[in-house]
């Protein structure tokens, strides 16, 4: 009788999957619920206001949102509040960097990515409310090694 043995390597693939599978899901849920937010709203108000309706609406849809997450800063190991804050944090998993601003500038970017790196995250949503098609105005980035 021949005994089958999972690989040690297996599982941990698959669980990387399913996360896989688990983020792509909530980025998508995202994508979705800023949609309608923008549909509904339309561009041309403040951050503040789509980031409330979106909060709103990501919670309706089953989601753990926290809004306005402060974000400290670690430097010579010491945990330094500096007034860094994520708008949204859903799942404690996917950072949303909302902008209601004409385009998205390389500094925007490089905030999202400075957040991820900050709090041991890899995915984020930069979503720019100020544009005609919400498609347009939408970027996802994902840090580290994982393919997220």
């Amino acid at each position: 009788m021949v005994k089958h043995h999972r690989s040690t390597t297996e599982a941990p693939q698959r669980t990387q999957r399913t996360t896989e599978l688990q983020i792509n899901d909530i980025t998508g849920s995202i994508i979705l619920a800023a949609m309608k937010v923008h549909s509904v709203m339309g561009p041309g108000l403040l951050e503040s206001t789509y980031e409330a309706c979106l909060a709103h609406e990501l919670r309706k849809r089953g989601l753990r949102v926290q809004q306005q997450v402060p974000l400290p800063v670690v430097y010579d190991g010491v945990k330094l509040e500096v007034g860094y804050r994520i708008d949204v944090l859903v799942e404690d998993c996917v950072i949303l960097e909302l902008k209601a601003c004409d385009a998205i500038a390389p500094i925007h970017e490089a905030q999202l990515l400075s957040y991820l790196k900050l709090s041991d995250k890899h995915v984020g949503l930069l979503i720019n409310f100020h544009v005609l098609r919400l498609k347009d105005g939408i970027k996802r980035y994902v840090m580290g090694e994982s393919r997220l």
